[in-house]
């Protein structure tokens, strides 16, 4: 889902905010509702990765229904974690922030706003996939089984250092 920035938050229909809800919050709840179902069937314990965003804290203007839905990803892990830690499943969040991708086509084919936002990232750089993915590896090893109920922010520190535009 591309990200489209709106007028402000009086103009968000019913039906675009139904839609952010449910590609990111709901689908994240059934999916890890169906997961558990089959680790539960099978005997397992497991992991369960949700791809969030920085925008779970992070305020971002005329994006109100993506930052809430990104911050209720974060209690869903957080409660899930409680839930299904006695099973021996896991469930954390990875949080991007810039990534080039081609969520971020606008912003890459402007150098103005692109060199704004790099003077933010005390990297320097935008996150590539394999920055997001790195850190989803990790939380799906053994040596993330004692990690459940957090996010861990893939950003270069723009979270830390983040004056919106």
């Amino acid at each position: 889902m591309l990200l489209r920035p709106l007028a402000s938050f009086w103009d968000v229909k019913e039906a675009e905010c139904d839609r952010v809800m449910n590609l990111n919050v709901k689908g994240a709840f059934f999916a890890a509702q169906a997961l558990t179902r089959h680790l539960r069937a099978t005997g397992r314990a497991g992991r369960i990765i949700n791809i969030s965003s920085v925008h779970e804290d992070v305020a971002f203007p005329n994006f109100a229904a993506y930052c809430a839905s990104k911050g209720a990803m974060r209690m869903l892990a957080r409660t899930l974690a409680v839930e299904l830690g006695p099973l021996g499943i896991t469930i954390n969040n990875v949080a991007p922030g810039a990534i080039e991708t081609p969520i971020n086509t606008a912003l890459l084919n402007d150098s103005a706003k692109l060199g704004s936002l790099l003077k933010q990232i005390p990297l320097g750089r935008l996150g590539q996939p394999g920055d997001v993915a790195g850190l989803a590896a990790f939380l799906a090893s053994d040596d993330a089984s004692y990690v459940t109920g957090s996010t861990f922010v893939a950003d270069g520190g723009l979270s830390v250092f983040y004056e919106e535009q």
